[in-house]
């Protein structure tokens, strides 16, 4: 499994107290304002609006909380933000790409390039890392959602380009541009998914003992901790005795 849906474990396992829950609750929001104020405000009618509350409701986002969000765009008070992406190296040399959205670039750079330098990593160009990931669109489904084949074969109904199926529930990849149009199939044969939205998924990866694995999680931690950071990416591998001592 690549190293994306293996952190996406992690963070299962780990659990959410409240604080991280609203910290949650805010990237949410502000992806929705951002999305609702990049198009139309109805979801049916913009498909990153439509994703990006998809997703907040997956993550059990009271309706009011999704509601004020798009309010916010429409009402012309909200924060003007700007999506910043950058790259750079953790321990072991491991490849993290950094998705942000800020309303203040300089304090944001300041903090990402500090958060790496203290957790032995190091920040590097546009680029430096983006060639071993590709952008991709997923779609995550419970266990309980079907069998492998079932899955498996409404993906490729649906359109989608690869299946992940294990005990923990199934992966959906599709290209980014079918999103919308795959989840939209997939919702018709399997119902509501647990999560959808892009990423990035590795094209090669960097093996990970536990000691650098617990190095990148604190890495990780750190950078998830600031509230203009949205989603951070690794393409970590690590062994299934590795992943199970964190």
């Amino acid at each position: 499994m690549a190293g994306h849906s293996k952190w996406a474990n992690i963070q299962h396992r780990k659990g959410r107290q409240d604080a991280a829950r609203s910290k949650l609750f805010s990237k949410l929001s502000k992806e929705i304002t951002v999305a609702a104020k990049m198009g139309d405000p109805d979801p049916d009618k913009n498909p990153r609006l439509r994703l990006a509350v998809k997703e907040a409701k997956g993550q059990s986002m009271p309706k009011d909380n999704i509601e004020r969000a798009i309010k916010k765009a429409t009402g012309g008070d909200g924060e003007e933000y700007e999506e910043i992406r950058y790259e750079g190296y953790g321990p072991n040399g491991v490849a993290v790409i950094v998705e942000a959205m800020t309303d203040n670039r300089n304090r944001t750079a300041s903090n990402v390039r500090s958060t790496f330098t203290k957790n032995g990593g190091n920040l590097g160009e546009t680029g430096s890392v983006g060639f071993m990931f590709e952008r991709k669109g997923e779609v995550t489904y419970p266990a309980d959602a079907g069998d492998a084949d079932t899955v498996m074969l409404a993906a490729i109904e649906a359109g989608a380009e690869d299946v992940e199926s294990s005990e923990d529930g199934h992966i959906i990849y599709c290209a980014d541009t079918d999103l919308n149009a795959v989840a939209t199939a997939l919702e018709a044969e399997l119902g509501e998914s647990d999560s959808t939205k892009l990423i990035w998924k590795p094209t090669t990866t960097t093996e990970m003992d536990l000691d650098g694995m617990q190095k990148l999680m604190k890495l990780i931690d750190a950078l998830e901790d600031d509230d203009d950071v949205q989603r951070v990416t690794s393409n970590f591998d690590a062994s299934d005795e590795v992943m199970e001592q964190l």
